[in-house]
């Protein structure tokens, strides 16, 4: 079996992939992947499976037709230029995302061979006002550049499936929280920032009131959305190939005072208040949550709480423990 992951440098991706290779998808053993993104990709060793790696722009048709030549069996399709880059970066957010998105689409047409074909979407793609919870009805109405980019190919999905050229399935990703490493440029970014950053004894801003509401997912959740939506029957799932994936439905403040009784109240110290209207402006458009119910019933499931969200980032990356920080 075949799997192709875009995207595949990233965060999520690298997580992807290693889960791939250690369990597969729908019961089978994956025995060929190739692994697209626009930085290099290191995966892990994995005995007896072909792995390819390619780097380039994912706009480009060539590259495109390349990677779709080998008719994959299941399409992860994450590449994408962040929120808050697509925003200040108007035609780079277009060609990467959107353009992007149809040139992968175009490749898999031209082989015919139908794969499962499962792209990372957003919450994004809705904008204000909006209820406390959205239902699986409410009409997506973009107020960002970002938002816009991912219902287009939402669109294309829905349409390449509906012509039997994929079988598709987006997913509206929650904000993916708590993310390792460094900061990117996504808008959402600080919802990671503002408890990764303490808790490796680092000081953080919050750039936003902490009233403000939002949904979250663990990345060990987010990878488990993805490899349940390439495992749905497509029967179930049904013409409506767009979900609202469940997350933890929390205020700012709520997720810093988790912080608090997970790690322990000396760690708030770190954090500084300092509002960033840019940033405000961007993620008060966005859901604060989400009913689920469609894809609850199909079984995606997250976290019950921000505190095992916390737990999982100090399992999965802090192996030695919590530094210390004075309470005084």
């Amino acid at each position: 079996m075949r799997v192709l992951v875009t995207g595949a440098a990233g965060m999520l991706g690298s997580r992807l992939v290693k889960r791939l290779l250690e369990q597969g998808v729908a019961g089978r053993a994956v025995t060929a992947m190739d692994l697209f993104d626009a930085f290099p990709c290191t995966p892990s060793d994995a005995p007896g499976v072909e792995i390819r790696t390619f780097q380039g722009d994912i706009a480009d048709l060539e590259i495109c037709e390349h990677l779709a030549a080998s008719k994959p069996d299941f399409v992860f399709h994450l590449a994408s230029i962040v929120s808050g880059e697509a925003e200040t970066n108007f035609h780079l957010g277009y060609r990467v995302n959107l353009q992007g998105g149809l040139a992968l689409l175009e490749g898999l047409r031209a082989h015919g061979n139908r794969p499962r074909f499962v792209f990372s979407s957003s919450g994004a793609v809705f904008g204000g006002p909006v209820p406390d919870l959205i239902d699986d009805d409410f009409a997506p109405t973009p107020l960002t550049s970002y938002g816009s980019q991912k219902l287009i190919v939402e669109a294309l999905v829905q349409d390449y499936t509906r012509k039997g050229f994929i079988d598709g399935v987006s997913i509206r990703l929650p904000a993916i929280c708590i993310r390792p490493g460094k900061p990117n440029k996504a808008a959402s970014g600080f919802y990671s920032g503002i408890i990764r950053e303490p808790l490796n004894g680092v000081e953080a801003v919050v750039p936003v009131s902490r009233d403000i509401v939002h949904s979250s997912a663990s990345p060990r959740s987010a990878v488990g959305f993805l490899i349940h939506a390439a495992e749905i029957d497509s029967d179930r799932i049904g013409h409506r190939r767009s979900l609202n994936m469940p997350g933890v439905f929390c205020t700012v403040g709520e997720q810093i005072e988790a912080m608090a009784r997970v790690a322990g109240p000396q760690y708030l110290r770190l954090l500084r208040d300092e509002i960033d209207p840019a940033i405000e402006r961007i993620v008060s458009t966005w859901p604060k949550g989400y009913r689920a119910t469609r894809a609850k019933d199909l079984g995606f499931t997250a976290e019950a709480n921000f505190d095992e969200i916390i737990r999982i980032y100090i399992e999965e990356e802090m192996p030695d423990g919590l530094p210390p920080v004075s309470n005084r």
